[in-house]
């Protein structure tokens, strides 16, 4: 079982961004969720390079100058924001991003910067911003000379004081400058907390000693820094000011944010520039980051919201890049090699220029989309929904026609970036969505949206809200949608009219201050701030409600809402933000949730359970690993113990009702999973798991029935073979142009055709056998006899490029050797494995066809060479599992694709042309065979010139294939190898769609029938007089 990715793809937010010293045409990104990406081509096509670790989150990323072969790579988001993922301290690459080793100073959480020595590439500072939502020792700025074996805490104020930038002096190591930033997110949402411990400090020392900088500079809050490499005495700093208030605590953030320039190495600086544009603060908050020209100390570029660059030394500027309603630019390297190279970073993902600005690169070239939450709409294919971070939202089709999922496939629904999608049940066209106190409607059909939610104000009595609103349809009700602000509201009529069905189902203001608040907790006074943020309806009543809050209670209503009890377990703490709540689908008094302590400064997960309507709970968390807070948890609607969980690094599962967990994260990287979602209904036809990343998008896991008969499988003691799930008869890829461009990102396909799991106990040496049967007839045979030996066109393209150069009829040696799939293999070791059928017969050896999936359906590294024989009809099938021996049977059902609606006549008629011309072929070739064996046998000279005429032999190896496909010339007399070549021709000309065969096609079909059986007839009388 493999996760597919299928997008959208589109970048998502990045915050580092560093380039190799020597080569400008590499340059690494690092998302705050999406890992570490590699371009080696200015930006056309990008590679993920970090996924193998154990996180996702990256803050920064930093080349080596004197060896660029060394990359440090620190955690963590590296920005402050309300919503982020911390990390796990830094790592380091000896080859150019290869392979990586962990380096340890895990309990920083977040990194914001690293500057390597210029002429050391094992002397290296960090800058450490800490535990977002608490105090702690790890941060400040840390030191190592080995190489990150050893570390040492060079600059430290307090456990409230983060260091979010260091820069180095190209010319002298020594000195050293770092910005120190007194700061801490809040326990609740747009909540933080500042002071005046910060400032711009200086080493001259190598970092030893620091004294900090003041003389013309404010009181110093927040600052980010450069260095101009051509004159370093020259400074640049965007500095926010410590602003001032009575009352407790004294500081508030939020501060303009001014320009200051330094000549003479940070003695005196000066306010640059009075334009306010280029500091306008990133995404409303955060500090514009600077880089100055490597060449030219006077040309400084700037993030905002608009990319600005200056030529005067910060006089005047001039917006480079951005949109009309503003961009998020989060950081800029600027080459050393060549200066009009420039690589740009922002909240939709990495680009980069070559000619100083005026033309760049693209942003879909970096699937890692941040999704808030994912749901899934009846259509079909079903489409995966979602907000995405400063990118509006997106429903992405879950399969498509052609080789990959590209953007043909998605588009947005007009939903607000961190909202929750609601299709409507009925209709999948519309699709509603929550963002603060508004709802949504979008029709896909018309492409108009509406706002159509309750009339309530944000900071009315039931008007609070947060980013991110829960929206659901009832389940159990496809008429009932629930909204909640911090109270839950219903509507029977798709929006028109709203009844609020509770009242404040939040703490309100009966609270106490957080322990993780520390110092900050007098400044705090307890007030309504709370609001609801998961709605869990029952799928068994609608009058089941589960309802739970960002201030930590769980509530539920067994009567529609006319009465809320507070079930809240003891053990959850006030602040706890409840992700979600599931309701259980075999009992309305079950319920799992997802309690997030992230804003506790607990970074542990906590998953809950209850089957007695809350009277008691479960805390179910054994086996997750600590580290990564919980967002989601759902039951499968098939086994009720089967459950499924996410955290911020991966998926888990467990068979035993949440008492032991283990890994499904399988071939998804270490990211943030803020969602996941059974999708199995009879809408779909399938039995899915699907996730809501926040950093690659969306993930399908296809056909989890190996996990819901996993103990009928452990309990084997040789083999099982799993019931497979309902195949669809899907064509993929009926169009003949070229393929998606492999330079491309698209997402991932499902596979074409049913899935069929088998389970060894132990590892077998005799053949492993699958067939696929219809009755007694076996039409597909798979088996471990005929795995590949030779070499690996996907693994190995250069040895198997030798063998085509030495027969080019081998499969694939017609085309690129980036495009082959790993020949397919049937496991004889022990464990689950998974094969599918194509959905096609058998192919017969020697016969020749046009057919198979046109152009459209190539994907790198997974094309397969066509199958010349027709689809299989619909029907009931069974499939067998051979081992050492042993049979297995299960059945399995084969259901035409829903959205045709050709006539059932008409269907016959295709299958049963097919057939006829499929059995006819293979008839055809037997005879052939058999004409060729008895040519060997006889001596009588007219005899053997009579069957070499009827059965000529095969064309030499390497021409065989192109000399069918493109002979040109009257074609000759009949034979038996060509007429199975025309009744094989005759059939797959009607494979291309599942409609009534044309009367050409009836027409083609008679015509090879009628011509075989001449040239059968006449193989007969040869036959006659062989004595046969």
């Amino acid at each position: 079982m493999r996760w597919r990715e299928i997008g959208p793809t589109r970048a998502g937010r990045a915050r580092a961004v560093a380039g190799d010293p020597v080569h400008s045409n590499i340059t690494y990104i690092g998302f705050d969720n999406g890992g570490v990406w590699e371009s080696t081509d200015y930006g056309s096509n990008w590679f993920p390079i970090f996924d193998g670790e154990a996180t996702g989150s990256i803050g920064a990323i930093a080349v080596a100058p004197s060896d660029p072969s060394v990359i440090y790579v620190g955690t963590g988001a590296g920005i402050i924001r309300p919503d982020l993922s911390t990390g796990g301290g830094v790592y380091k690459s000896t080859d150019g991003g290869k392979t990586w080793t962990r380096l340890g100073l895990d309990d920083t959480e977040m990194i914001a910067n690293i500057a390597v020595d210029p002429h050391d590439p094992n002397r290296v500072f960090v800058a450490a911003l800490g535990h977002p939502y608490g105090p702690n020792a790890m941060r400040g700025i840390f030191r190592s000379t080995d190489g990150g074996k050893t570390w040492k805490k060079v600059l430290y104020v307090d456990e409230y004081t983060s260091a979010n930038d260091v820069r180095i002096n190209p010319e002298n190591p020594n000195v050293v400058y770092a910005a120190l930033w007194q700061q801490q997110e809040g326990f609740a949402e747009d909540m933080s907390f500042s002071g005046g411990s910060g400032g711009i400090y200086k080493s001259t020392d190598g970092g030893s000693t620091w004294h900090k900088l003041t003389k013309g500079l404010p009181e110093v809050l927040e600052a980010n820094l450069a260095i101009a490499p051509s004159q370093p005495n020259t400074v640049y700093a965007a500095v926010a000011a410590v602003r001032k208030r009575n009352g407790p605590g004294g500081f508030f953030g939020g501060a303009p944010v001014h320009f200051y320039k330094t000549t003479d190495g940070g003695a005196t600086w000066t306010e640059a520039s009075t334009d306010p544009r280029p500091m306008v603060r990133i995404g409303g908050g955060d500090v514009p980051t600077l880089a100055v020209d490597p060449k030219n100390s006077n040309v400084i570029y700037d993030c905002s919201t608009v990319f600005w660059r200056s030529e005067d030394g910060g006089k005047t500027w001039s917006a480079v890049r951005g949109s009309p309603g503003g961009d998020d630019y989060q950081k800029v390297f600027v080459s050393p090699a060549n200066d009009n190279v420039i690589d740009l970073v922002s909240d939709q993902g990495g680009v980069i220029s070559a000619n100083r600005g005026q033309s760049w690169s693209n942003w879909y070239t970096q699937p890692t989309a941040a999704m808030y939450h994912v749901t899934a709409d009846d259509a079909f294919p079903y489409r995966l929904c979602g907000g995405q971070q400063d990118s509006g939202s997106a429903c992405v089709e879950s399969r498509s026609m052609d080789g990959r999922i590209t953007f043909h496939n998605w588009h947005p629904v007009m939903i607000q970036e961190y909202g929750e999608a609601a299709p409507d049940p009925k209709n999948p066209n519309l699709v509603y969505g929550a963002a603060h106190t508004s709802v949504s409607l979008y029709n896909r059909a018309t492409g108009q949206s509406a706002s159509v939610g309750p009339d309530i104000a944000r900071g009315s009595q039931y008007g609070r809200s947060v980013r991110t609103m829960p929206i659901i349809w009832s389940p159990a009700n496809d008429n009932m949608l629930l909204f909640a602000t911090n109270a839950v509201w219903k509507t029977l009529n798709g929006g028109h009219s709203w009844t609020r069905i509770s009242g404040d189902l939040t703490r309100g203001a009966d609270w106490a201050v957080p322990a993780n608040a520390g110092k900050y907790a007098a400044e705090v006074k307890p007030s309504a701030l709370g609001t609801i943020t998961a709605l869990g309806p029952s799928p068994l009543s609608d009058k089941v409600i589960w309802a739970g809050s960002s201030d930590g209670l769980i509530q539920v209503t067994f009567d529609g809402g006319a009465h809320w009890k507070n079930v809240t377990p003891p053990g959850i703490k006030p602040w706890t933000r409840i992700f979600n709540i599931d309701a259980g689908h075999f009992s309305t008094q079950t319920a799992y949730v997802a309690a997030n302590t992230l804003r506790l400064d607990d970074m542990n997960p906590h998953f809950w359970k209850t089957h007695d309507g809350g009277k008691t709970w479960t805390e179910i968390d054994n086996g997750i690993a600590p580290g990564a807070v919980a967002n989601s948890i759902r039951q499968d609607t098939k086994v009720k113990n089967l459950l499924y969980a996410a955290t911020e690094t991966q998926v888990w599962v467990s068979f035993d009702d949440g008492g032991q967990w283990q890994s499904l994260q399988q071939n998804m990287p270490a990211i943030s999973v803020r969602d996941i979602a059974v999708k199995n209904d009879a809408s779909c036809l399938c039995d899915d798991l699907v996730a809501g990343t926040h950093g690659r998008g969306f993930w399908v896991l296809d056909d989890v029935t190996p996990l819901q008969q996993h103990a009928q499988a452990e309990a084997a003691a040789t083999a099982y073979l799993f019931k497979p799930e309902t195949g669809i008869r899907i064509r993929f890829a009926t169009n003949d142009p070229t393929p998606w461009p492999p330079e491309l990102p698209a997402g991932h396909n499902p596979p074409p055709g049913p899935i069929l799991d088998y389970y060894l106990a132990q590892n077998v040496s005799g053949p492993v056998t699958i067939q696929v049967l219809k009755g007694d007839q076996v039409i597909r045979t798979y088996t471990s006899a005929d795995n590949p030996t030779g070499p690996n066109p996907d693994q190995d393209p250069v040895a198997y490029n030798e063998l085509c150069q030495k027969n080019p009829a081998l499969a694939h040696c017609d085309m690129t050797m980036y495009w082959p799939a790993s020949p397919r293999t049937i496991a004889t070791s022990a464990g689950e494995h998974r094969i599918w059928w194509d959905m096609h017969y058998q192919s017969i050896a020697g016969v020749q066809a046009f057919g198979g999936d046109g152009g459209e359906g190539a994907v790198p590294h997974q094309t397969n060479s066509s199958v010349a024989t027709p689809l299989a009809p619909p029907g009931n099938y069974t499939v067998k599992l051979t081992v050492e021996g042993h049979s297995y049977t299960q059945p399995f059902a084969f259901q035409m694709d829903p959205r045709v609606k050709t006539p059932a006549a008409g269907l016959d008629q295709l299958y049963r042309l097919s057939a006829e011309m499929y059995d006819g072929a293979k008839a055809d070739r037997a005879a052939y065979e058999e004409a060729r064996a008895a040519l060997a046998k006889t001596n009588d000279a007219a005899l053997k010139k009579q069957i070499a005429a009827l059965a000529p032999p095969p064309p030499p190896p390497g021409r065989g294939r192109f000399a069918f496909f493109f002979r040109r010339g009257p074609m000759g007399p009949p034979t038996l190898a060509s007429i199975a070549n025309a009744e094989m021709n005759a059939a797959m000309a009607m494979q291309h769609s599942d409609m009534m065969p044309t009367a050409a096609e009836i027409a083609a079909c008679q015509q090879a029938h009628a011509q075989a059986e001449t040239v059968l007839e006449q193989w007969t009388a040869l036959k006659a007089k062989l004595g046969q």
